[in-house]
């Protein structure tokens, strides 16, 4: 079965991580209302690397990037990703995501589609 929330949101996000949380934000009357979908990367070490070996360390600070609009109301996507440690090195180790266009806070898909029609990307929300 379909995840519902792939209708509304970009498919790299919903393969790595879990939703916590939408929230509705803004005025009604002011017609300014967006969206927060807050996001956290599952509980999954990056591949090639031994679980024995590594711990879970909490979160790196949340990014924030812009999606489509949903229903006339901007979305915004709230990503935790987790940090790794390894436990005799110490040395720190995350997955590598790319849902960003680079140079923006804009992901790819909203990207791909203000270049279709003339309007650079990189501009926005940097």
């Amino acid at each position: 079965m379909t995840n519902p929330l792939s209708i509304f949101l970009p498919d790299s996000p919903l393969n790595h991580f879990d939703l916590l949380h939408v929230t509705e934000l803004g005025e009604v009357s002011s017609k300014n209302m967006i969206y927060h979908i807050e996001l956290a990367e599952k509980n999954d070490l990056p591949k090639g690397h031994n679980r024995l070996n590594y711990e879970s360390k909490g979160f790196y600070p949340e990014k924030t990037i812009q999606d489509f609009p949903i229903r006339g109301k901007a979305v915004y996507l709230v990503i935790k990703r987790r940090r790794w440690r390894e436990k005799q090195s110490r040395i720190e180790i995350k997955s590598d995501y790319s849902f960003t266009t680079e140079g923006s806070k804009l992901t790819i898909e909203l990207s791909d589609v203000l270049k279709d029609t003339g309007r650079d990307p990189r501009r926005y929300y940097k």
